[in-house]
């Protein structure tokens, strides 16, 4: 006698890419952890366009002359 029961599908843990937002199994995901949070991209071109965003945001900004 055979049984034709399917197995459960499991259930994959997803997190957003930091960028595009795209859902993305954690295992697959690229983790850069900074000192404080964690951030998550889908693949090195979104990692690529976080940083570059990143950089623009760290310039100093230059303060008004009185």
């Amino acid at each position: 006698m055979t049984t034709n029961a399917k197995p459960e599908p499991v259930q994959v843990e997803q997190v957003a890419c930091e960028v595009c937002l795209r859902e993305v199994p954690l295992s697959e995901a690229i983790v850069p952890e900074a000192t404080d949070y964690v951030t998550h991209f889908c693949g090195l071109d979104c990692y690529d366009k976080w940083k570059s965003q990143q950089s623009k945001t760290d310039e100093p900004v230059d303060k008004p002359r009185p």
